[in-house]
């Protein structure tokens, strides 16, 4: 059974639909949620789920992300995690923290890498004028949204949308498509 953590900074609805998915015949089960904001609404919805919390406020640390990283791998290390899930975690972290998860560090990206790194996708999509959007999941290297591919969904880009309208819709998919992914990282047998 290979042991999960979930990264977050916010409300955590990605979060709460991978650990809805690790259940009964799941490869994995979820064993940390840690967050950069401990005002985060997902560590309260992973509580209430059974699921160890933590957080490690970034502010105080302003632009020592190894001393922010630090403290987060405290927590982590305590709970010895085999993979390691980002989930709306909005803090970019370094290439030795990364080095440290290489191969075990997976991200969901909300566009169709690699369109649109970063950040402002669906605003970028719209102004492009592309047909259609989506999202990705990848694994995580040092550069930005650039790892490996292991799943996409996508969605038609329809006549009127806002980036809201678009972002609702990409979110569905992206509610799908990381527990499926998570399911066949952990068990390269479903591959």
């Amino acid at each position: 059974m290979k042991r999960v953590a979930i990264l977050i900074s916010g409300g955590g609805s990605n979060m709460v639909r991978l650990l809805e998915s690790m259940t009964g015949d799941h490869p994995a089960r979820p064993v940390l949620v840690a967050s950069n904001d401990p005002q985060a609404g997902g560590l309260t919805k992973a509580a209430a789920m059974g699921v160890p919390v933590a957080a490690v406020d970034h502010r105080p640390f302003g632009k020592d992300r190894a001393g922010f990283e630090a403290q987060l791998l405290e927590h982590l290390d305590a709970a010895r995690p085999d993979i390691l899930c980002l989930a709306g975690f909005m803090r970019i972290l370094t290439p030795d923290f990364i080095r440290r998860f290489e191969g075990r560090m997976l991200n969901i990206h909300p566009s169709l890498l690699p369109k649109y790194k970063g950040l402002h996708t669906h605003a970028r999509a719209l102004e492009a004028g592309d047909a259609e959007a989506g999202c990705t999941v990848h694994e995580v290297t040092a550069e930005l949204d650039s790892g490996a591919i292991l799943g996409q969904a996508r969605v038609p880009i329809q006549a009127g949308d806002t980036p809201d309208d678009l972002a609702a819709r990409v979110l569905v998919e992206e509610h799908r498509l990381y527990p499926e992914v998570l399911r066949r990282f952990a068990d390269p047998a479903l591959t």
